[in-house]
């Protein structure tokens, strides 16, 4: 009796991961039109889901990666990304500079 109460742990576990994940994705691009914060929720929904399902470990994945990519493209293309500040980084020594 106790593999057939382990799959039926599972198979309910899986189930409410699923509802939840699918109900913030769907609530998430909702938002996307109205009021609220739709790419944070519709991000919190593919982490719950990929607590249970590869697809959504896969999506979470390219989608942190193509994070990374814009945020690289965006301080290159920040004025003065490659130089330093003039007079150094600021020193305790002159308060007029300390952060």
């Amino acid at each position: 009796m106790e593999p057939l109460l382990q799959v039926l742990t599972r198979a309910v576990r899986r189930g409410g991961v699923f509802l939840v994940g699918m109900t913030l994705l769907v609530a998430g691009a909702a938002m996307l039109v109205l009021p609220g914060p739709g790419i944070a929720v519709i991000l919190l929904g593919l982490v719950v889901l990929s607590a249970e399902f590869k697809w959504a470990q896969l999506a979470l994945t390219w989608v942190r990666e193509r994070a990374a990519n814009l945020k690289d493209q965006a301080q290159a293309r920040m004025p003065g990304a490659n130089r330093t500040p003039p007079g150094g980084p600021p020193s305790r020594d002159r308060p007029d500079q300390a952060a």
